[in-house]
C-alpha cells in the first residue's frame, strides 16, 4: 500500500487529544504554509487563518462550541475565516501582487482584472459569502491531508458557535467571520475511536469510470 494510502487509513477525526504534547514550531510552520499554498478560485485567497495556542481562550471556546473538549486538548487550535468584504479594492491588491510577483504588465491583466471586479460587483453579498466558505473548505482537506502525511492528529469541526468565536477572538474588528474549525495535536491513547474501522462506500459504489 502506498504510504499516502496509508496514511489517509491511519487519521480519523480525533474525538480525545493528549493534552500533554505539543506540536513543535517546524510542524506549526508547515501548517501554515500547507494553508497558504492550497489553490483558491481565482487564486484570490478570501480565507485567513488564525493559530490558536493559548489554553485559556482555548478552555472558553468550548462552551461556544458544543461542549467538545478537543477544543481544548489540542495543541493548537486553527481558526479559518472569510473576509467579509471582497469589493474592487481587495481584487485590485490581488493584481498588484501578481504584477511584483510575476512582472506582468498591467495591459494583459486588466482585461481579466476588469471582468472579475465586474462579476463580483454583480454579486449579492450572501453568494459572495458561500463562494468564499467554498474555499475554506478546499482549505480545510488540504489541511487534513497535510496532517496525515505528518502524522499529526485533526479534528475538523462545523459545530460552533461562529458569532461568539468572532467575538471572543476579536475577528470582527479585522473584517473576518469564522467559518471552519481544526483543533490538531496528538490523539491521545486512550482515545476509543482511533481503533475504529473506516466506514466508506466500496470503489465500485463512489467511483464512475468513463473509458
Amino acid at each position: 500500500m502506498k504510504r499516502s494510502i496509508r496514511q489517509l487509513n491511519w487519521r480519523y477525526a480525533t474525538k480525545k487529544f493528549d493534552s500533554n504534547r505539543v506540536l513543535n514550531e517546524k510542524q506549526v510552520q508547515l501548517l501554515k504554509e500547507a494553508f497558504n499554498l492550497t489553490a483558491t478560485s481565482y487564486g484570490l485567497q478570501p480565507v485567513k487563518m488564525v493559530v490558536l495556542q493559548n489554553k485559556e481562550i482555548q478552555q472558553k471556546l468550548v462552551q461556544h462550541s458544543y461542549a467538545q473538549e478537543q477544543v481544548t486538548q489540542a495543541s493548537h487550535v486553527l481558526i479559518l475565516c472569510i473576509e467579509k468584504e471582497i469589493d474592487a479594492s481587495y481584487i485590485a491588491t490581488y493584481f498588484e501582487r501578481v504584477k511584483r510577483i510575476r512582472g506582468t504588465s498591467e495591459d494583459i491583466l486588466a482585461p481579466f482584472k476588469n471582468s472579475l471586479t465586474a462579476s463580483f460587483m454583480e454579486k449579492a453579498q450572501k453568494e459572495i459569502n458561500a463562494w468564499a466558505m467554498n474555499q475554506a473548505y478546499l482549505i480545510m482537506g488540504n489541511l487534513l491531508t497535510i496532517c496525515a502525511l505528518e502524522e499529526i492528529d485533526a479534528c475538523p469541526m462545523e459545530g460552533f458557535e461562529p458569532a461568539a468565536y468572532d467575538e471572543l477572538l476579536g475577528l470582527n474588528e479585522k473584517g473576518l467571520s469564522s467559518v471552519l474549525v481544526l483543533p490538531v495535536g496528538y490523539r491521545a491513547p486512550d482515545d476509543p475511536f482511533s481503533s475504529f474501522k473506516k466506514v466508506r462506500k466500496t470503489l465500485n459504489e463512489s467511483i464512475i469510470e468513463i473509458n
